[in-house]
């Protein structure tokens, strides 16, 4: 989290009394709009930087900030915020089968993007490009604002642009990944995705703008880094994906402690065999395999890939790992937090 962002936080109460929300502005970043940015990327408007905070979005998300910021939250809401690619899927469907008495046969019925939408999602592109059948599968603001509680909502924003009373109201699940496969992650789904759009092949080129934070939702540390910070709130619970793997049944224990909702051995069972990535991955309510239908992706690829911890070993070069272990130490030098970027041993 920036200085003026944690200053901004810090000074929002003054005497016992609240002072305005401060008015966050999306501006333009100018790299964003020419070469080589353009001959990589499929963003029509380039991408934009929030003032203050230094959050990466699209204008189209600029225009419409304070609908997030003003988003009327309620106090039987289960909040699943992660910076992209950190486990999400897995842990919103973890999150809604607790909340809901893990009942598969409902969660059959409806794709998980419509029984626990991401907040955002309309706003980061504009709309207007895609395709009718998108606002189904992806509910607007709107559309999430009247569904019925318990609501289930995801989240790639950083907790400054979300509701300021988000964690004195509601429980929320962060997620956190290791840096190395987020970044082959995310590059995949840039791949994956129409609107975003990568074209410019190698990882290596995604992952040099990655790094230089001209990819939607970065900067990556500050967004993670945010969230250490607030770990002992007791609204808040944060989790390492790599803990998901090493030991998925003592992570769904403590979510299901943190909200509240202890499962049966019998339930417990069945969770955790629902929670399978080569169950989950064929889940056609959870896959998003019917953006391939719609229109949203392209036919190669999937929105679930492998979900292994390490995979960025297969895929970077020994040069390429050095920068990005520079870039990481330079960024976690003053905090105690730390990644485990590879396991011996995961489900």
């Amino acid at each position: 989290m920036s200085q003026e962002v944690k200053k901004m936080q810090e000074e929002n109460l003054d005497k016992g009394k609240e002072k305005p929300i401060p008015k966050f502005e999306f501006h333009s970043i100018p790299e964003t709009r020419t070469a080589p940015f353009t001959e990589n990327f499929n963003f029509a408007e380039g991408l934009a930087l929030s003032e203050p905070g230094g959050f990466v979005l699209t204008p189209e998300f600029g225009r419409h900030v304070d609908e997030f910021i003003n988003f009327k939250i309620r106090k039987d809401d289960a909040w699943v915020v992660t910076f992209p690619k950190c486990g999400t899927t897995w842990t919103q469907e973890m999150v809604w089968m607790l909340i809901n008495n893990c009942d598969a046969e409902l969660a059959k019925q409806k794709p998980l993007t419509v029984r626990a939408p991401f907040l955002e999602v309309t706003r980061v592109e504009n709309m207007e490009s895609a395709p009718p059948e998108m606002t189904t599968f992806m509910p607007s603001v709107e559309v999430i604002d009247k569904m019925h509680s318990p609501r289930v909502i995801k989240s790639h924003l950083p907790f400054f642009l979300l509701p300021s009373n988000l964690l004195d109201t509601c429980k929320v699940v962060y997620v956190a990944r290791n840096p190395k496969d987020v970044i082959v992650s995310f590059y995949h789904h840039h791949k994956l995705m129409k609107m975003q759009g990568f074209s410019g092949g190698s990882l290596e080129n995604f992952a040099d703008f990655f790094m230089k934070d001209q990819v939607i939702f970065c900067p990556y540390f500050p967004h993670i880094l945010d969230a250490w910070a607030k770990r002992t709130h007791p609204n808040l619970l944060f989790i390492f994906y790599e803990d998901m793997k090493k030991n998925l049944r003592g992570e769904v224990e403590k979510v299901a402690s943190f909200l509240g909702k202890p499962l049966t051995e019998e339930n417990m069972t069945k969770l955790l065999e629902h929670l399978k990535f080569e169950n989950i991955s064929k889940n056609e309510s959870v896959n998003f395999e019917i953006g391939k239908k719609i229109g949203f992706m392209n036919q190669d690829g999937a929105f679930m890939r492998k979900g292994k911890t390490g995979d960025w070993k297969n895929h970077f070069s020994p040069e390429l790992n050095r920068r990005i272990d520079a870039w990481v130490e330079s960024n976690l030098a003053e905090t105690d937090l730390r990644f485990e970027m590879e396991l011996e041993q995961q489900d």
